[in-house]
């Protein structure tokens, strides 16, 4: 049967190189499940893959939207379920790495149907956002949906403002279109987490981080900055990068708190993977040999 080889980790821990071997000694392509990094222009503040690395493996969802261009785990789950079909009649084994929990989930086991969400609704909850800040989008959601209230991380103003476009495009409350159910898949499934000891990780997101600075990770937010205010900038690395430009913060200080800010982040991504069983865990220079012989099982 064909073979999704999914391959997760916290940022830093060496994902991409991993799956380049991986996909290498397959022969397949990689599906690229980077939630920032499917958008133009800003490659080394995302870590995208390299053209040089491309040019080893396919990679697919790299780089192929514009900074304004709206993007959810939703279209990502519809856009990979047409196109693996077509990658599997090459060969048996596709992977799908990235660090991007909502879009691995979305794949892995399906997504609830939301409706989508017309230009009207989104400009004018985010015109709200904007100009009176989450607290009367949060008492909006209150009333409109107490069950999805209780549950929200009401400091995020994404999952908050998704929830608010929901409930007025669909006129019902999210929760109710929250269904959980796992979608079946017409492929085989594994999934390899990639880890390393905390110092270690650490280490290597500090070192990555003055390695962006040296690529030019300061030239590149600059380019962007007049944008600043969309939501695929709203991440670590250019939410620094804009205060230093802005004045909040120095240059020194900024650079400190990518890396503190990264490190965040990467422990949140491995609360997220913990929680998933389904999920073998190895180093990143064992994942080929641990893949090998995961598959000898099913």
């Amino acid at each position: 049967m064909k073979t999704l080889i999914v391959i997760v980790g916290p940022t830093g821990v060496g994902k991409t190189a991993a799956a380049i071997k991986v996909a290498q000694h397959f022969g397949c392509d990689i599906i690229n499940a980077d939630s920032r990094q499917v958008f133009k222009g800003i490659p080394i503040g995302t870590a995208a893959p390299t053209p040089e690395e491309q040019a080893l493996v396919p990679h697919h969802f790299v780089q192929f939207k514009e900074l304004d261009e709206y993007y959810s785990a939703a279209q990502f789950e519809a856009d990979v379920m047409a196109l693996l079909p077509s990658l599997f009649e090459k060969g048996d084994y596709v992977v799908m790495c990235g660090g991007s929990m909502m879009y691995v989930d979305a794949v892995c086991n399906g997504i609830d149907q939301i409706p989508d969400i017309s230009d009207e609704v989104r400009a004018a909850v985010k015109q709200q956002w904007q100009e009176h800040g989450l607290k009367p989008l949060l008492e909006e959601l209150q009333r409109l949906d107490p069950a999805y209230y209780l549950q929200v991380d009401k400091l995020n103003p994404k999952r908050v403002v998704h929830a608010i476009e929901v409930c007025r495009q669909a006129g019902v409350p999210y929760s109710t279109l929250r269904t959980g159910q796992v979608k079946s898949r017409p492929f085989n499934i594994i999934k390899i987490g990639l880890n390393i000891e905390r110092p270690q990780l650490f280490d290597r997101i500090n070192r990555r981080v003055d390695a962006m600075i040296e690529q030019g990770l300061e030239e590149e937010a600059r380019s962007v900055y007049h944008l600043r205010h969309l939501n695929s900038l709203n991440t670590v690395g250019y939410k620094e990068m804009f205060a230093w430009f802005d004045g909040t913060m120095d240059r020194t200080t900024a650079i400190e708190r990518i890396k503190k800010n990264t490190r965040v982040y990467a422990k949140k991504q491995l609360r997220w993977l913990l929680r998933d069983p389904s999920i073998t865990w190895c180093p990143p220079d064992d994942c080929l040999n641990r893949i090998t012989n995961v598959l000898k099982t099913i």
